[in-house]
């Protein structure tokens, strides 16, 4: 069996490789976490924080109510050069994800998870969380913008997954 490590190395040199093999059956708790992490050095939002240096804490919780689904606050400011600490709840009963980006990379990635429902990040700017758990993300926004926080399993963020972050 593979450790993560290893299945990230592997899908981020050999992509093409990885789809045309993502058919096969992988052992139990065995996922293709990175296929679609084309580039890690590269983040449109910024970049990861240091842990060394002080940061703003913003607590998000990811919630379901009836058919829809949510993030509170839905939306959050930062100043250029701010540093935050996102300590995300998972407050509902499935799996969620906190993906930081722009609205389009977010889009395009959520296409490509539609193919992959079963990818999990843990990458610098995402987390996935399972039901009732809770994760952080540093995060330090080094441009300004809007950008967005979703959730890119099939169907969260069209029932309403997804925030705003303004960095000004």
């Amino acid at each position: 069996m593979f450790s993560g490590n290893i299945i990230r190395r592997i899908c981020t040199r050999f992509p093409l490789a990885v789809a045309a093999l993502a058919g096969l059956a992988f052992p139990p708790g065995g996922y293709v976490q990175a296929l679609a992490h084309e580039d890690y050095e590269h983040f449109s939002a910024g970049e990861p924080g240091d842990p060394q240096k002080p940061s703003r804490i913003v607590k998000v919780s990811m919630v379901e109510d009836d058919k829809r689904m949510l993030f509170d606050p839905p939306a959050i400011e930062a100043r250029l050069g701010e540093q935050i600490r996102f300590v995300l709840f998972n407050e509902g009963s499935e799996y969620h994800e906190f993906v930081l980006a722009t609205h389009a990379e977010n889009r395009k990635h959520a296409e490509f998870m539609k193919k992959f429902p079963k990818m999990e990040h843990n990458d610098p700017n995402a987390k996935r969380l399972s039901a009732l758990s809770s994760g952080q993300l540093l995060w330090k926004f080094t441009r300004r913008g809007e950008f967005e926080y979703a959730c890119l399993i099939p169907g969260h963020f069209q029932a309403g997954m997804h925030g705003k972050i303004t960095v000004k």
